[in-house]
């Protein structure tokens, strides 16, 4: 899965936990988009996380 380019944000890891308690490992992907910045007056595709891109941290092209 791909990362944030602005925070590094990826993949976690964790488990899921049945009624009785049994476990079994599970991923969470984090909701990275696949959107056009600006980046240095030039237009760059980036993989950027929904979080980034709500709080203006990138500018879209």
């Amino acid at each position: 899965m791909a990362k944030c380019a602005v925070c590094g944000k990826g993949i976690h890891f964790g488990n899921n936990v049945s009624h009785s308690n049994r476990k079994s490992s599970r991923i969470w992907g984090s909701n990275i988009r696949s959107v056009n910045c600006k980046v240095d007056g030039a237009t760059k595709r980036l993989h950027v996380c929904t979080r980034c891109l709500r709080s203006g941290k990138v500018e879209r092209a």
